[in-house]
Protein backbone atom coordinates (compact mmCIF):
# COMPACT_ATOMS: atom_id res chain seq x y z
CA UNK A 1 0.00 0.00 0.00
CA UNK A 2 2.05 2.97 -1.18
CA UNK A 3 2.46 5.96 1.35
CA UNK A 4 3.87 8.92 -0.84
CA UNK A 5 4.52 12.45 1.08
CA UNK A 6 5.34 15.54 -1.23
CA UNK A 7 6.15 18.57 -0.23
CA UNK A 8 4.18 21.90 -0.50
CA UNK A 9 5.96 24.32 -2.38
CA UNK A 10 4.06 27.35 -3.95
CA UNK A 11 4.20 27.52 -7.64
CA UNK A 12 6.52 24.64 -8.03
CA UNK A 13 3.84 22.32 -9.58
CA UNK A 14 3.64 19.99 -6.68
CA UNK A 15 -0.54 19.68 -6.57
CA UNK A 16 -0.10 18.80 -10.10
CA UNK A 17 2.26 15.84 -9.89
CA UNK A 18 0.00 14.87 -6.62
CA UNK A 19 -3.11 14.96 -8.46
CA UNK A 20 -1.34 13.33 -11.98
CA UNK A 21 0.74 11.30 -9.62
CA UNK A 22 -2.70 9.64 -7.74
CA UNK A 23 -4.29 9.30 -10.71
CA UNK A 24 -1.64 7.44 -12.64
CA UNK A 25 -1.32 4.91 -9.26
CA UNK A 26 -4.91 4.57 -8.07
CA UNK A 27 -4.26 6.39 -5.45
CA UNK A 28 -6.40 8.65 -2.68
CA UNK A 29 -5.30 12.30 -2.59
CA UNK A 30 -5.07 14.13 0.41
CA UNK A 31 -7.72 17.22 0.12
CA UNK A 32 -9.21 19.10 2.84
CA UNK A 33 -8.70 16.76 5.21
CA UNK A 34 -5.81 17.87 7.35
CA UNK A 35 -7.04 21.41 7.69
CA UNK A 36 -10.77 20.20 8.52
CA UNK A 37 -9.55 17.82 11.01
CA UNK A 38 -7.52 20.62 12.87
CA UNK A 39 -10.24 22.96 12.89
CA UNK A 40 -12.65 20.59 14.18
CA UNK A 41 -10.56 19.69 17.14
CA UNK A 42 -9.91 23.66 17.86
CA UNK A 43 -13.39 24.33 17.31
CA UNK A 44 -12.02 27.46 15.00
CA UNK A 45 -12.20 28.18 11.81
CA UNK A 46 -10.44 26.98 9.23
CA UNK A 47 -9.67 29.84 7.55
CA UNK A 48 -7.97 30.51 10.73
CA UNK A 49 -5.65 27.49 10.29
CA UNK A 50 -4.77 28.87 6.95
CA UNK A 51 -3.66 32.28 7.71
CA UNK A 52 -1.41 30.36 10.35
CA UNK A 53 0.14 28.03 7.53
CA UNK A 54 0.14 30.93 5.04
CA UNK A 55 1.70 33.20 7.17
CA UNK A 56 -1.04 35.40 6.41
CA UNK A 57 -2.20 35.84 10.35
CA UNK A 58 -2.85 38.81 12.20
CA UNK A 59 -0.52 39.00 15.52
CA UNK A 60 -3.39 38.45 17.93
CA UNK A 61 -4.18 35.37 16.04
CA UNK A 62 -0.72 34.20 15.79
CA UNK A 63 -0.26 35.09 20.00
CA UNK A 64 -4.10 33.34 20.57
CA UNK A 65 -3.59 29.99 18.85
CA UNK A 66 -2.09 27.30 20.27
CA UNK A 67 0.54 25.81 18.24
CA UNK A 68 1.38 22.88 19.91
CA UNK A 69 -2.09 21.90 19.59
CA UNK A 70 -2.56 22.59 15.54
CA UNK A 71 1.09 20.50 15.80
CA UNK A 72 -0.73 17.43 17.68
CA UNK A 73 -3.75 17.24 15.73
CA UNK A 74 -2.12 17.61 12.00
CA UNK A 75 0.04 14.29 13.12
CA UNK A 76 -2.64 12.55 14.17
CA UNK A 77 -4.50 12.65 10.93
CA UNK A 78 -1.71 12.68 8.87
CA UNK A 79 -0.87 9.62 10.70
CA UNK A 80 -4.15 8.37 10.35
CA UNK A 81 -4.21 9.02 6.46
CA UNK A 82 -0.76 7.33 5.87
CA UNK A 83 -2.37 4.23 7.91
CA UNK A 84 -4.69 3.54 5.23
CA UNK A 85 -2.32 3.34 2.67
CA UNK A 86 -2.58 4.12 -0.69
CA UNK A 87 -2.35 7.58 -0.49
CA UNK A 88 -0.64 10.89 -1.53
CA UNK A 89 0.20 13.49 1.48
CA UNK A 90 0.91 16.64 0.01
CA UNK A 91 2.55 19.56 2.77
CA UNK A 92 1.59 19.76 6.30
CA UNK A 93 5.16 18.56 7.26
CA UNK A 94 4.37 14.76 5.97
CA UNK A 95 7.89 14.47 4.75
CA UNK A 96 9.32 14.79 8.02
CA UNK A 97 6.91 12.98 10.11
CA UNK A 98 6.60 9.94 8.04
CA UNK A 99 10.16 10.30 7.40
CA UNK A 100 11.12 6.97 9.90
CA UNK A 101 8.55 5.36 7.91
CA UNK A 102 10.93 2.93 5.60
CA UNK A 103 8.06 2.61 2.66
CA UNK A 104 7.03 6.08 2.77
CA UNK A 105 8.62 7.69 -0.26
CA UNK A 106 9.20 11.23 0.44
CA UNK A 107 9.82 13.80 -2.06
CA UNK A 108 10.42 17.31 -2.46
CA UNK A 109 9.04 19.34 -5.65
CA UNK A 110 11.04 22.69 -6.35
CA UNK A 111 11.30 25.03 -9.03
CA UNK A 112 13.16 28.38 -9.87
CA UNK A 113 11.81 31.23 -8.02
CA UNK A 114 11.32 32.53 -11.49
CA UNK A 115 8.71 30.34 -12.31
CA UNK A 116 6.78 30.40 -9.82
CA UNK A 117 6.58 33.92 -9.60
CA UNK A 118 5.47 33.78 -13.27
CA UNK A 119 2.99 30.70 -12.55
CA UNK A 120 1.09 32.74 -9.17
CA UNK A 121 0.95 35.61 -11.69
CA UNK A 122 -1.03 33.70 -14.23
CA UNK A 123 -2.80 32.39 -11.50
CA UNK A 124 -3.52 35.53 -10.45
CA UNK A 125 -4.10 37.31 -13.36
CA UNK A 126 -1.99 39.99 -12.49
CA UNK A 127 1.20 41.66 -14.38
CA UNK A 128 2.47 42.86 -10.63
CA UNK A 129 5.77 41.10 -10.29
CA UNK A 130 6.91 42.07 -7.42
CA UNK A 131 3.36 41.40 -5.37
CA UNK A 132 3.68 37.88 -7.03
CA UNK A 133 7.18 37.63 -5.60
CA UNK A 134 6.33 39.12 -2.15
CA UNK A 135 3.30 36.22 -1.73
CA UNK A 136 5.72 33.54 -2.46
CA UNK A 137 9.01 34.43 -0.02
CA UNK A 138 5.98 35.20 2.56
CA UNK A 139 4.74 31.55 1.68
CA UNK A 140 8.46 29.96 1.95
CA UNK A 141 9.30 32.01 5.18
CA UNK A 142 6.34 30.59 6.83
CA UNK A 143 6.90 26.97 6.07
CA UNK A 144 10.59 27.26 6.96
CA UNK A 145 9.78 28.74 10.32
CA UNK A 146 6.95 25.92 10.88
CA UNK A 147 9.50 23.56 9.85
CA UNK A 148 12.26 24.64 11.86
CA UNK A 149 9.69 25.30 15.00
CA UNK A 150 8.22 21.75 14.66
CA UNK A 151 11.20 19.74 13.38
CA UNK A 152 14.11 21.45 13.91
CA UNK A 153 15.27 21.38 10.46
CA UNK A 154 16.30 23.35 7.42
CA UNK A 155 13.20 23.41 5.44
CA UNK A 156 14.11 21.87 1.69
CA UNK A 157 17.47 20.57 2.81
CA UNK A 158 17.64 18.04 0.34
CA UNK A 159 19.35 15.70 2.84
CA UNK A 160 15.29 15.13 4.39
CA UNK A 161 14.18 14.06 1.01
CA UNK A 162 14.11 10.65 -0.72
CA UNK A 163 13.89 12.38 -3.75
CA UNK A 164 14.26 15.66 -5.01
CA UNK A 165 12.36 16.88 -8.64
CA UNK A 166 12.56 20.11 -10.25
CA UNK A 167 9.74 21.36 -12.58
CA UNK A 168 12.00 23.92 -14.63
CA UNK A 169 13.88 20.33 -15.73
CA UNK A 170 10.63 17.99 -15.82
CA UNK A 171 7.47 17.50 -16.92
CA UNK A 172 4.70 16.86 -14.02
CA UNK A 173 4.32 13.23 -16.05
CA UNK A 174 8.19 13.00 -16.04
CA UNK A 175 7.93 13.66 -12.57
CA UNK A 176 5.11 11.03 -11.80
CA UNK A 177 7.27 8.30 -13.44
CA UNK A 178 10.49 9.09 -11.23
CA UNK A 179 8.15 8.60 -8.46
CA UNK A 180 6.58 5.67 -9.64
CA UNK A 181 9.85 4.16 -9.97
CA UNK A 182 10.74 4.87 -6.66
CA UNK A 183 7.80 3.65 -5.48
CA UNK A 184 8.26 -0.02 -6.75
CA UNK A 185 12.68 0.35 -5.82
CA UNK A 186 12.70 -2.74 -3.35
CA UNK A 187 14.11 -0.21 -1.05
CA UNK A 188 10.71 0.80 -0.12
CA UNK A 189 8.83 -2.16 -0.37
CA UNK A 190 6.18 -2.39 2.74
CA UNK A 191 7.05 -4.99 5.48
CA UNK A 192 5.95 -6.33 8.28
CA UNK A 193 7.83 -4.34 10.32
CA UNK A 194 7.55 -0.92 8.88
CA UNK A 195 3.50 -1.65 8.74
CA UNK A 196 4.12 -1.61 12.47
CA UNK A 197 6.25 0.89 12.89
CA UNK A 198 3.23 3.25 11.04
CA UNK A 199 0.73 1.39 13.19
CA UNK A 200 2.54 2.16 16.16
CA UNK A 201 3.13 6.21 15.48
CA UNK A 202 -0.25 6.13 14.75
CA UNK A 203 -1.28 5.03 17.85
CA UNK A 204 0.95 7.29 19.35
CA UNK A 205 -0.57 10.17 17.69
CA UNK A 206 -3.95 9.20 18.77
CA UNK A 207 -2.98 9.23 22.40
CA UNK A 208 -1.33 12.78 22.35
CA UNK A 209 -4.14 14.20 20.59
CA UNK A 210 -6.42 12.47 23.48
CA UNK A 211 -4.38 14.09 26.34
CA UNK A 212 -4.50 17.65 24.23
CA UNK A 213 -8.34 17.18 24.32
CA UNK A 214 -9.14 16.29 27.78
CA UNK A 215 -9.37 19.09 30.11
CA UNK A 216 -7.68 17.04 32.95
CA UNK A 217 -4.87 16.41 30.76
CA UNK A 218 -3.79 19.09 28.16
CA UNK A 219 -1.63 20.40 29.83
CA UNK A 220 0.49 17.21 30.66
CA UNK A 221 3.45 16.71 28.42
CA UNK A 222 4.62 12.90 28.63
CA UNK A 223 6.30 10.31 26.27
CA UNK A 224 4.16 7.93 24.85
CA UNK A 225 5.69 4.81 23.12
CA UNK A 226 3.23 2.32 22.09
CA UNK A 227 4.00 -1.55 20.45
CA UNK A 228 1.06 -3.27 19.14
CA UNK A 229 -1.36 -1.93 21.17
CA UNK A 230 0.68 -1.33 24.09
CA UNK A 231 1.15 1.90 25.22
CA UNK A 232 4.14 2.94 27.48
CA UNK A 233 3.59 6.41 29.46
CA UNK A 234 6.70 7.81 30.75
CA UNK A 235 7.54 11.30 32.18
CA UNK A 236 6.66 13.12 35.39
CA UNK A 237 3.38 14.69 36.56
CA UNK A 238 2.50 16.74 39.50
CA UNK A 239 0.48 14.57 41.86
CA UNK A 240 -1.43 10.98 41.67
CA UNK A 241 -4.61 12.40 40.05
CA UNK A 242 -2.86 13.47 37.12
CA UNK A 243 -0.80 10.01 36.81
CA UNK A 244 -4.06 8.09 37.31
CA UNK A 245 -5.77 10.47 34.68
CA UNK A 246 -3.03 10.17 31.82
CA UNK A 247 -3.34 6.25 32.20
CA UNK A 248 -7.09 6.76 31.81
CA UNK A 249 -7.38 8.87 28.76
CA UNK A 250 -4.78 6.82 27.34
CA UNK A 251 -6.60 4.06 27.92
CA UNK A 252 -9.45 4.63 26.11
CA UNK A 253 -8.09 5.90 23.02
CA UNK A 254 -9.19 3.59 19.63
CA UNK A 255 -6.85 0.44 19.20
CA UNK A 256 -5.15 0.68 22.90
CA UNK A 257 -5.25 -2.87 24.45
CA UNK A 258 -3.05 -1.54 27.95
CA UNK A 259 -1.21 0.89 29.30
CA UNK A 260 1.65 0.49 30.91
CA UNK A 261 2.30 3.54 33.36
CA UNK A 262 5.94 4.43 34.30
CA UNK A 263 4.39 7.97 35.09
CA UNK A 264 6.55 9.41 38.33
CA UNK A 265 5.53 12.29 40.69
CA UNK A 266 7.29 14.95 41.10
CA UNK A 267 9.15 15.83 44.40
CA UNK A 268 7.57 18.03 46.80
CA UNK A 269 10.41 20.49 46.64
CA UNK A 270 9.63 20.67 42.97
CA UNK A 271 5.84 20.40 43.59
CA UNK A 272 6.57 24.02 46.12
CA UNK A 273 8.46 25.50 43.27
CA UNK A 274 6.04 24.98 40.98
CA UNK A 275 3.02 26.43 42.98
CA UNK A 276 5.09 29.74 43.73
CA UNK A 277 5.47 29.99 40.52
CA UNK A 278 1.54 30.33 39.69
Amino acid sequence: MPVIALTQEMGSLAKDVSLKLAETLGLAVMRHEVIEHVADRMQVSTSLIGRLRSGKAGLVERLTTDRRSVALYTAEELFALADRGNVVLRGWGATCLLRPVPHVVCVRITRSLKKRVEWLMADLETDDADFAEAEIRRSDQAHAARMHAQFGVTWGDPVLYDLVLNTDRLSVESCVEQIRLMVNCPEFAETPASRALLANMALEARVRAALKEHEATRDINVTIAANHGEVLLRGIVLNSDERAQTEAVAAEVSGVSGVHNQLRLMASTRRFASAKQT
